[in-house]
């Protein structure tokens, strides 16, 4: 046998082996074990091109008996936020309704108060033709990981869509937040469907915060195929992220106050979520940003610290901005008045 084969003989026989442990280990090993109230989602592993696609079973962990399905529920709660805030405004209707039923109380969107019509998520005009691709792209993606995810939990075990409030009118949610930040006076309304600039200020308020929930759940896994569904799902929403905030940058530079509504929407979200992070990567209190420098020389399109890492939220720094209450102990409110559906519900 020539030296060329015999290494080529050995490397075939190194990569069955490898093949067979790793599908050996997948069939076995079920889910990862991860912290309590820790954001992570299953993966559809595929081993090999001629291998079939195994997932995990979601298993409790040995010490707080919060499972898989608990976690994967809570990333399905802050999905149908977005899917349905997207998918209003780039094509005027609500995400599918056999996408929302489950376990817990099922809702549906939220009209305003004393009227039918009046403020509801609508459909926005876009002018700018390029806002409305990337409009129409996010709200397909967002769709596709509420799919995804109640297909990973298993048609028994998904959580139901709770109730939602991205209404545009003077008592909706974005209003709330908008007011509280300073971006509207305090009497005034915030539509996000009622133009281009004010979608991109909506969108900006989830996006930011969706890129911090996953990335805290990708440093909780050890099972690899779960790594790397969970860096898949980040990555997307950090695509998201990054496409807002470049965005807003490019027509900031001609209407200095989309600049200063994301800095005030930054910072109320610094306000809301509270806690100094004090983990790994020990990134302080004062960590969210706007979409300038410091100097306003230049542009601030990813969220970095002095590494130029991304920082993290908890569970918790998640339901505190979109329940709009900084206080521990709150299971509702803002986006979700009646909180949401899952084990993992309420501000620490």
């Amino acid at each position: 046998m020539s030296e060329e084969r015999f290494i080529l003989d050995v490397i075939e026989e190194a990569n069955a082996k490898r093949r067979l442990e790793r599908r050996r280990f997948m069939r076995m090993a079920g889910g990862a074990a991860v912290a309590a109230g820790g954001l992570s989602m299953l993966a559809a592993c595929n081993d090999d091109d001629d291998d079939p696609v195994v997932t995990p079973t979601p298993t409790p962990t040995a010490t707080t008996g919060v499972s898989e399905v608990d976690v994967l529920n809570f990333a399905l709660q802050l999905e149908y936020l977005e899917a349905n805030f997207y998918s209003y405004a780039a094509f005027g209707t609500p995400i599918s309704s056999t996408l929302t039923a489950g376990v817990g109380t099922q809702g549906s969107v939220v009209l305003p108060s004393g009227t039918a019509t009046a403020g509801r998520p609508r459909q926005v005009q876009f002018t700018d033709p390029v806002v409305a691709q990337y409009a129409r792209e996010i709200a397909y993606d967002e769709i596709a990981h509420v799919t995804y995810l109640r297909n990973a939990i298993g048609a028994t075990a998904a959580a139901a869509q709770p109730a939602i409030n991205i209404s545009g009118d003077a008592t909706g949610s974005f209003t709330v937040a908008a007011r509280a930040s300073g971006v509207v006076a305090s009497t005034a309304t915030f539509d996000p469907y009622a133009s281009d600039e004010a979608f991109l200020l909506g969108a900006f308020i989830f996006e930011d915060v969706g890129v911090t929930a996953y990335m805290g759940g990708v440093q909780l896994l050890s099972t690899p195929a779960l790594i790397e569904a969970a860096a898949g799902i980040h990555a997307a929403e950090a695509y998201h992220a990054g496409l807002i905030r470049t965005v807003l940058y490019r027509k900031g530079l001609s209407n200095q106050s989309l600049i200063t509504a994301t800095g005030q929407i930054s910072a109320a979200r610094d306000t809301l979520d509270g806690t100094a992070n004090t983990g790994l990567l020990n990134q302080g209190s004062s960590r969210d940003q706007g979409i300038v420098g410091a100097t306003n020389a230049i542009s601030n399109i990813v969220p970095t610290d002095a590494n130029g890492i991304a920082f993290v939220r908890s569970p918790s720094q998640v339901l505190n901005i979109v329940y709009l209450n900084g206080a521990a102990g709150t299971s509702s409110g803002g986006f979700f008045p009646a909180g949401i559906n899952g084990a993992v519900r309420t501000t620490a």
